[in-house]
């Protein structure tokens, strides 16, 4: 699991800086009611892309996230509207937000009781009629079936937190009804053979520990490759979104908080 206290400073430029935040950011808000006046983004980062949601008329945007290196670039982004704080324990009163918003996050998650949790947290402070946005598989958004990915389709597999049946199941716990989807390109993600055996050594493959005989035998066979600094084709991700209904739960939907 990467550091993203120390990923805070090379963050935005590695994972497609503006043009990567604009597509997100125009995803998320092709799913937001245009009723919505509080957004929350939960685990906002850098605020990268949280900043974007402000351009939105008459729109009110607060972020959180939980490492401090993150929250004080967001908060260079946005004064006065980003908190540090748990996904799980999210320091808001009950239906204080028309839309909550959670950006690759749920992969990053521990497993289903973490996932669970940001989910029941996210549910709980949603207004009835508002919407949660979330992504889901991030992982396979980034197989593209280049070389890169018939190299790394040996490794050993990893976890799907996010897994969008999964996702679906706990929000529907906690009734919440599928709203939309929505889908954007990570400009500037796509992954050279060079780039993805730096990710490899930094911990970014869960499965693959750095420093471990067998990341390295994968570093030796994406060094292997052509083209080593050409970037193969970007990855595309999945955005799901949840609506609360207005008048309470439906029918045999439950849950706990």
């Amino acid at each position: 699991m990467l550091d993203y206290d120390e990923e805070a400073e090379r963050y935005d430029a590695l994972r497609g800086g503006e043009p990567r935040a604009a597509a997100a950011a125009a995803a998320v808000l092709s799913l937001v009611p245009g009723r919505a006046r509080d957004l929350l983004d939960v685990a906002c980062g850098t605020g990268i892309v949280t900043r974007r949601f402000t351009d939105r008329a008459g729109l009110r945007v607060t972020g959180v996230d939980r490492a401090a290196s993150m929250t004080r670039r967001a908060a260079a982004r946005l004064p006065g509207a980003v908190a540090r704080a748990d996904s799980r324990r999210l320091p808001f009163a009950d239906a204080r937000f028309d839309a909550v918003v959670s950006v690759w996050l749920l992969h990053l998650l521990s497993g289903p009781q973490d996932v669970r949790a940001v989910v029941a947290e996210c549910a709980r402070v949603l207004r009835p009629g508002g919407v949660y946005i979330t992504t889901v598989h991030k992982g396979a958004s980034h197989n593209v079936g280049s070389d890169i990915d018939a190299i790394l389709a040996a490794r050993p597999p990893s976890p799907v937190p996010d897994d969008p049946a999964e996702v679906e199941t706990w929000a529907a716990g906690h009734g919440l009804l599928p709203a939309g989807r929505a889908r954007f390109r990570g400009h500037g993600q796509g992954r050279s053979p060079r780039r993805t055996i730096e990710d490899l050594r930094r911990g970014w493959f869960v499965t693959l520990p750095p420093g471990e005989p067998l990341a390295e035998r994968f570093a030796a066979r994406l060094a292997e490759l052509p083209d080593q600094d050409r970037p193969r084709p970007d990855p595309v991700f999945s955005l799901r979104a949840y609506r609360k209904p207005e008048h309470g739960n439906p029918a045999g939907a439950g849950g706990d908080r």
